[in-house]
């Protein structure tokens, strides 16, 4: 979920067209769980295959990796590693609202309350380590590369987008302007609406995150940025009571740290700060990955989701076949160019 800082950061709106031709970093959990959460039936069930297994995350990012593909994105999926020390209560938590939702949902379809039941449903999702293979497998059969941090995903995809190897991170969670990834687009998604947790509808426009627009906007730095978030509250530690984005902004502007807070005021910081600072300051990451986009392989796709998961051979193959012709097009005007 990460911090909740959309009180005080804003981004523009932009066209998924703008990204023609640019390498993007995803948040491949991020968006995963996106999928798990809202491709269900009307009670709430996940997609299944004949045998029972969630196919939700396989549907979203086949078709949603196409469409990227045919816009002309060249998107590289980073998924996370292992989590900081630190992110051991908020996974605890989270673990067990998800076991709660599932027992509201339970309970909601036994009450033919079909509205209830698929906000529940949705708030109970869960994405386990064979979904994550699953997903990286059809990466590799679509020729997009994928990463896996060391540690957090976003850290990851904000150094990639720092040293130029991507232009842009892709993610819903704010945490990874903290990480420091200078463009970060919002609401990737071909989708005009997508389904809240109510089970109702929100307008969807795709929007870019200048890191240092926002620092201007703010009159601070992103170590001041960091220091407000950790006073609201992240994923590494638990804000404090009482203050909110606006009233954290407006101590680190009188204050600029938090160590001057907590000597010239009377707000008691997080006795973890120094360390959820290096999380987002001196993240561990990776120099050692290669991004190559290679050719779709039809073979590998079909067996997955086709000889595994029962989808739709003729409806794979079609979709599998618009991204070719995209690609033979875009070969083509490249070579009249130079004609």
């Amino acid at each position: 979920m990460g911090v909740d800082i959309s009180s005080l950061v804003s981004g523009r709106p932009i066209s998924l067209g703008d990204l023609s031709g640019r390498a993007v970093a995803i948040d491949a959990f991020n968006t995963l769980y996106q999928f798990l959460t809202t491709i269900r039936q009307q009670d709430g069930t996940p997609l299944r295959d004949r045998d029972g297994k969630v196919t939700s995350h396989l549907s979203g990012l086949f078709y949603r990796s196409v469409a990227l593909l045919e816009i002309g994105v060249k998107p590289v999926f980073v998924f996370d590693g292992r989590p900081p020390r630190l992110k051991s209560q908020t996974l605890e938590i989270r673990r067990q609202a998800r076991e709660a939702a599932k027992r509201e949902w339970k309970d909601a379809l036994e009450a033919g309350d079909m509205k209830r039941a698929l906000t529940k449903a949705s708030q109970s999702s869960r994405l386990d380590e064979g979904m994550v293979d699953e997903a990286k497998r059809l990466l590799d059969s679509m020729g997009i590369p994928w990463i896996v941090s060391p540690t957090e995903g976003e850290a990851q995809m904000a150094h990639m987008a720092r040293r130029g190897d991507v232009w842009a991170g892709a993610s819903q969670d704010f945490d990874a302007i903290l990480f420091g990834t200078p463009l970060l687009v919002r609401n990737l998604t071909l989708s005009t609406r997508r389904k809240t947790s109510s089970g109702s509808s929100t307008a969807v426009t795709p929007e870019l995150v200048e890191l240092q627009h926002v620092l201007e906007i703010l009159s601070i730095t992103r170590e001041e940025l960091v220091d407000l978030s950790i006073l609201v509250g992240t994923d590494f530690n638990e804000g404090v009571r009482g203050i909110g984005p606006k009233k954290a902004l407006k101590l680190v502007r009188e204050h600029s740290s938090l160590e001057a807070i907590s000597e010239g005021s009377a707000t008691a910081v997080p006795s973890e700060f120094e360390e959820v600072r290096r999380i987002f300051l001196h993240p561990e990451v990776d120099d050692d990955y290669t991004l190559d986009w290679k050719p779709v392989d039809g073979e590998g796709v079909r067996k997955l989701m086709c000889d595994q998961h029962g989808f739709s051979v003729d409806r794979i193959d079609s979709t599998i076949s618009r991204t070719r012709r995209t690609n033979t097009a875009r070969s083509q005007s490249s070579l009249d160019v130079w004609g």
